[in-house]
């Protein structure tokens, strides 16, 4: 069962559509007010649900890079039925996966916008720790910390509190796929990161930028900003940085 409010979404516009891509055990609420957004400037705009999140942390585990990819390449498919025009925005995890279905599709997407991809995952997550894959099948790692923001779509809140050690491995194979993937890439892109993220480390951003294949890409680092840049306090700046770039083909870039 789907958790109340973390649907997939759907908002019909115009003839360019935007593919919004969650992040790993977060779900489709966390883009909704980005959607919103972009749907009031004309964008028709679909927020996907990937495959394991949503629901159960179980249902996660049984989940692999794969069916996330897919979940993404389904969600372009359905947008490719009414839209001339796709571009995609993932954050987080989303933003992996935003990469690699650009890698995937090639030209049939028009831009590429990442919020927060970590290619490099800050230590102080522990990662060093986690079990080798064999000892993982049926193993959660320690609860997550509650969240508890304020004035965002309320499933926001409903995260997992725990996470499959077994997901975790699977999202470090997408991270190593990405990175032999980045030099395949020729979509235009406007990577962003918050430079207080303690998740994604900010060097993510570097790294996509120095071997991304497109000749056309712009970064933009926001301050005073963490890994939530949908939902955080300066989400409004990054929306319209976010529609400015898929609305022209430069940004004036002020920060």
């Amino acid at each position: 069962m789907i958790i109340k409010g973390a649907e997939p979404f759907f908002m019909q516009g115009g003839r360019h559509g935007v593919l919004l891509v969650h992040g790993f055990t977060g779900n489709p609420a966390e883009l909704l007010m980005l959607g919103q957004h972009l749907n009031s400037v004309a964008f028709t705009v679909l927020g996907v649900r990937l495959a394991g999140h949503a629901t159960n942390e179980k249902d996660l585990s049984r989940t692999t890079k794969e069916d996330w990819i897919n979940s993404v390449i389904d969600g372009y498919s359905i947008l490719s039925g009414c839209c001339e025009t796709i571009s995609i925005v993932g954050h987080s995890m989303g933003g992996l996966l935003t990469l690699k279905a650009a890698d995937i599709l090639s030209k049939g997407v028009a831009k590429i916008v990442t919020l927060a991809a970590p290619i490099f995952i800050n230590e102080e997550l522990g990662l060093k720790f986690l079990p080798p894959r064999e000892q993982c099948l049926n193993n959660m790692s320690v609860k997550n910390a509650r969240r508890r923001l304020k004035n965002v779509p309320p499933a926001v809140n409903r995260v997992y509190r725990k996470m499959p050690f077994i997901a975790i491995h699977e999202l470090i194979n997408l991270i190593d796929d990405v990175k032999s993937s980045l030099n395949k890439i020729k979509t235009p892109i406007l990577i962003m990161h918050g430079r207080e993220d303690h998740t994604a480390n900010v060097e993510s951003a570097q790294y996509i930028y120095d071997h991304i294949g497109s000749e056309s890409k712009q970064i933009i680092y926001i301050n005073n900003s963490g890994h939530l840049l949908p939902l955080d306090e300066n989400r409004d700046a990054v929306f319209k940085y976010i529609t400015d770039y898929l609305t022209n083909e430069e940004l004036i870039i002020r920060n």
